[in-house]
């Protein structure tokens, strides 16, 4: 009995400190037109400390819906480009020798900041994706012999074209692996558009006012640690992901052929924060499966390798997740 109580008491907790979701959504719909989508995936990463990878075709406003979210916060920003001809030293940054003092001292590259905009990130070779590496998983970098921790909260928003496109570098797995989310990017409606098209032809663009301060963010991350999520669920998320690598157990054999290699216990941990954040931003405090279902595609679809058979048959990573969530029982 204690446990409804608490249960109650958790949710309206939840519902006070998440008003501020609703102040964000307000001022980045000012910019983004549509895409609820895109803005809710930015505000899962923010809240559960995920990096997010968003593909979409040319523009989608990536770029604009990135922006648009530092501006809402009073924290750090730099966009790096990325281009076939970019140095790793570009991202981190390097030693520089200085003659007066005759002695090297660290110039610290954009990497330091709060929100790091990796723009066009297939454009870079690997080389360059890899001095990322360091900096997403383990918040540090590296220069020379000195490591330096990143400030909090520290994001990492990368943009791709699609693969197909030419001159790109698909990304390594084990850097894939490390973006909570992948996120795609569709076309507007054709009502969105025609906003969009006024929009951007009206005299004033419109601006978001910034409404939330670091320790914010540092906070609410806090608060959605607390969000209640029972063991079947946590279960749930656990034989999703066990089915990505072991579908014949689940009663799917004929997917062995296809899958290469299943989620990582990456891909457990971030479906279960982004079921926790997505909980969040609908103003509960407790977790339900409609939440774990709503991250999975975004969680899952870089984590999953096809087979030469799959892309064959023309299956894709989505066609894989939607068999498993309609063949897991749920709670």
């Amino acid at each position: 009995m204690s446990e409804i109580v608490d249960i109650k008491e958790l949710n309206e907790r939840i519902q006070r400190e998440s008003a501020f979701v609703d102040l964000i959504s307000i001022e980045m719909n000012k910019v983004i037109i549509g895409q609820k989508h895109l803005v809710e995936s930015l505000l899962i990463g923010l809240l559960s400390d995920g990096h997010i990878l968003l593909e979409g075709l040319p523009g989608l406003a990536k770029t604009l819906a990135i922006t648009t979210l530092a501006k809402t916060t009073h924290a750090g920003f730099s966009r790096i480009q990325f281009t076939p001809d970019l140095l790793p030293a570009d991202v981190v940054g390097t030693m520089i020798y200085s003659p007066k003092k005759e002695e090297f001292t660290v110039k610290k590259g954009p990497i330091f900041n709060n929100f790091v905009l990796a723009d066009e990130i297939n454009r870079a070779p690997a080389k360059v994706q890899s001095a990322l590496l360091e900096a997403m998983q383990e918040k540090q970098v590296t220069i020379g012999d000195q490591t330096f921790k990143l400030q909090q909260p520290f994001l990492v928003l990368a943009t791709q074209n699609p693969i197909e496109q030419e001159g790109t570098y698909p990304l390594p797995e084990a850097q894939v692996d490390r973006f909570m989310l992948k996120t795609i990017i569709h076309y507007p409606k054709k009502e969105e558009e025609l906003m969009i098209v006024r929009e951007n032809l009206s005299k004033n663009f419109p601006e978001p006012n910034a409404i939330l301060k670091t320790e914010d963010i540092l906070k609410a991350r806090d608060v959605v640690k607390d969000v209640y999520m029972d063991e079947k669920i946590e279960k749930y998320i656990v034989d999703i992901v066990f089915a990505t690598r072991y579908p014949a157990e689940y009663g799917l054999p004929h997917l062995k052929d296809m899958i290469s290699f299943g989620g990582s216990p990456r891909a457990s941990i971030n479906l279960s924060k982004a079921a926790k954040a997505y909980a969040f931003i609908k103003r509960r405090g407790y977790v339900i499966p409609e939440d774990v279902r709503a991250m999975c595609h975004d969680v899952l679809r870089h984590r999953i390798g096809l087979t030469y058979q799959a892309e064959a048959e023309n299956m894709t990573s989505e066609d894989i997740i939607n068999e498993i969530l309609n063949t897991i029982e749920v709670p």
